[in-house]
């Protein structure tokens, strides 16, 4: 399908880290700079992948930065700085975008409810994702993040992935502790830019997620006013429904997943997939 580069980022989040403790304390705006550095250094290095089209991917808050990386790499193309990486568009998930349309559902019942039991209506179980997770039973949810928290820390897979000793002590899903300043308030200045532009875009959200519901989502992008040019359809997988998508005029498209819930690809892999080869191969969802 593609080659893939896997970044963590911001730094010191995963397997970076920052020879100073004060290069961990970065925010919306230095972080994308220094990934736009970080791809332009890779393809300085790997000149062969230079031609393929390139296109940025993220969930969640990754959403929210990866239109500005892709604005800083555009207009390092427009300046012709070297290398000339192929950006041709951007892929986001359940993207957190502005505080006025992130706007989190809360389940109606009558009595409050904290996070943890809400979570549960999404067949989650509540972990602290800053702490090594118990052994949860094999059919709970979280099992996964007990197996990559186990597959992380063990000594083959650290030399396999070749992180060097004494950089990064235990690895855990997210550093809570790392100093991250959220100072961009609203990516869809961004979002606008770019598809004006003729970058490609495809939005997509779990149609359960709780956290960035698919109609805070939809709110933002019929913000842009772009008019509509496939109108609102189901897609398929194998024959059965596997969501709902809307395509809109300056190449952008919107999808959801069916039964994903924060973030989809972690609970319908084969329909995210799917749905991201077609997008991939400009082919209808």
């Amino acid at each position: 399908m593609a080659s893939i580069i896997f970044l963590d980022s911001p730094v010191c989040s995963g397997f970076s880290y920052a020879r100073d403790p004060k290069g961990c304390d970065v925010g919306d705006y230095s972080s994308s700079l220094q990934v736009q550095r970080f791809l332009n250094k890779w393809f300085t290095h790997h000149p062969q992948y230079l031609s393929n089209p390139f296109y940025l991917g993220g969930d969640s808050y990754a959403g929210k930065v990866i239109p500005l990386i892709a604005t800083y790499m555009s207009q390092g193309t427009e300046k012709r700085d070297q290398p000339l990486i192929n950006l041709k568009g951007y892929l986001i998930g359940n993207p957190i975008t502005e505080p006025k349309f992130d706007k989190k559902c809360v389940v109606a019942i009558p009595e409050p409810i904290d996070d943890a039991i809400r979570r549960k209506f999404l067949l989650e179980e509540s972990i602290e994702p800053n702490e090594a997770p118990g052994r949860p039973t094999v059919d709970c949810f979280t099992y996964g993040y007990y197996l990559a928290y186990l597959w992380m820390n063990n000594k083959m897979t650290r030399d396999a992935l070749r992180i060097k000793e004494g950089t990064v002590g235990e690895w855990v899903r997210c550093k809570k502790e790392v100093p991250y300043t959220q100072d961009m308030p609203s990516s869809i200045p961004y979002h606008r830019n770019l598809t004006t532009r003729g970058y490609r875009a495809l939005v997509y959200s779990g149609d359960h997620d709780l956290q960035v519901p698919q109609l805070s989502t939809q709110a933002w992008i019929r913000s842009l006013n772009f008019s509509i040019v496939d109108d609102w359809r189901a897609w398929h997988l194998d024959g059965q429904a596997a969501g709902f998508t809307i395509t809109y005029a300056n190449k952008l498209t919107f999808a959801t997943v069916k039964g994903g819930g924060h973030t989809a690809p972690e609970y319908q892999p084969e329909e995210c997939f799917a749905m991201a080869q077609r997008w991939l191969d400009n082919k209808p969802l």
